[in-house]
């Protein structure tokens, strides 16, 4: 479903379902996040969580013009995936801000060497940051926009149960997991 201005709720009516719908919300998205080794969490976007996003923006930026809603729509939009993948905001976590400083300088190009991989079929590498560049010479950014683009055996196998690992090859960052059931199964719900 595509997120239009016509099936957003208005400030007020978001403002009083807003702290109740919370839970849910936190939930959801607990469910579509998937910890990479220590210090990454891809968080699976839909459109569940893509609509909060936008609503939030809506709700703590006060807009409520047409030309505004529009381009929070036109900002977040493209997370939500179409069917053929699976799109993730990636987050490089390092509390101590100096070990952060480090590793970011180390970590040039991770974003590049995440993939998905489904049981018996090649990997899959993310395309990341289709919107704008997130690194420089210096360092990579904390946080990063990945997709996934699978071709039909590799979505047919998700959607039928194979088991699917995230991982990352990058050489100051190795690491792989294997997809949660649970998590799992809501994301081979974005596929078609």
């Amino acid at each position: 479903m595509t997120i239009t201005p016509d099936n957003l709720l208005t400030l007020e009516a978001y403002s009083k379902i807003r702290q109740s719908s919370k839970p849910e919300a936190i939930t959801h998205r607990r469910l579509r996040s998937v910890h990479l080794g220590d210090h990454m969490t891809l968080q699976f976007e839909d459109e569940q969580t893509i609509r909060r996003q936008i609503q939030e923006m809506l709700h703590i930026e006060k807009i409520f013009d047409e030309e505004g809603i529009q381009a929070e729509i036109d900002a977040y939009g493209p997370l939500v995936p179409d069917g053929s993948n699976w799109k993730a905001t990636m987050l490089i976590e390092y509390p101590d801000p100096h070990e952060r400083k480090r590793e970011l300088a180390r970590l040039i190009g991770v974003e590049d060497r995440l993939f998905v991989e489904v049981e018996g079929l090649p990997r899959v590498y993310a395309i990341a940051d289709e919107d704008l560049e997130r690194e420089n010479a210096d360092k990579t950014s904390s946080v990063h926009f990945v997709r996934f683009e699978f071709n039909a055996a590799q979505r047919g196998a998700i959607r039928a149960g194979a088991g699917v690992k995230l991982g990352c090859d990058h050489t100051n960052y190795p690491a792989h997991v294997a997809i949660a059931p649970d998590t799992l199964a809501s994301l081979a719900g974005d596929l078609r």
